[in-house]
This record gives structure tokens, C-alpha cells and sequence, in this order.
């Protein structure tokens, strides 16, 4: 059993990750739009737009970071696997 277990498989074509395939990815996913939701409800009226923006930038370097970590190594691909 060489094969690690991706959360996130490379997508077929181009580069970067696909969606999930365990349920750690999708907790991982659903932790991300919540705080994006959560974010946008509370952050956004109260404190404008660049404390919003900064909260997005921190939460989708965190949400790379993580594919980065728990997902296939990325590589340009032209749908052959």
C-alpha cells in the first residue's frame, strides 16, 4: 500500500486540485464557505471591505496550504493519468 491517500486529487486537466474525495476534504470545504459566509455576514457590514478582504486572503492561503499538504502533488496535466 505505497499509494498515500489524497484529500484532494489533482484535477485531469491543468493544474491544481479537484474536489474532495475523503470526508476530511469535504470537512475542510465546509469549514472554508462557512467561515466565507460567516465572514461576509458579520465582517463585511461591520468593518468594510478591506477587513473582509483581508479575512478571504488569510482563509484561501490557509485552504491552500492544506490542498498543498493533503493533496496529490500539482502538476500541469493534459487528462492522461
Amino acid at each position: 500500500m505505497n499509494n498515500p491517500r489524497y484529500w484532494f486529487p489533482a484535477k485531469t486537466y491543468g493544474w491544481g486540485w479537484g474536489m474532495p474525495v475523503t470526508w476530511q476534504g469535504w470537512v475542510v470545504m465546509v469549514v472554508f464557505m462557512g467561515a466565507m459566509l460567516a465572514g461576509g455576514t458579520y465582517l463585511l457590514p461591520r468593518y468594510g471591505e478591506a477587513v473582509f478582504f483581508a479575512f478571504t486572503f488569510v482563509c484561501c492561503m490557509a485552504l491552500l496550504a492544506i490542498c498543498r499538504a493533503k493533496g496529490e502533488p500539482p502538476e500541469w496535466r493534459w487528462g492522461k493519468r
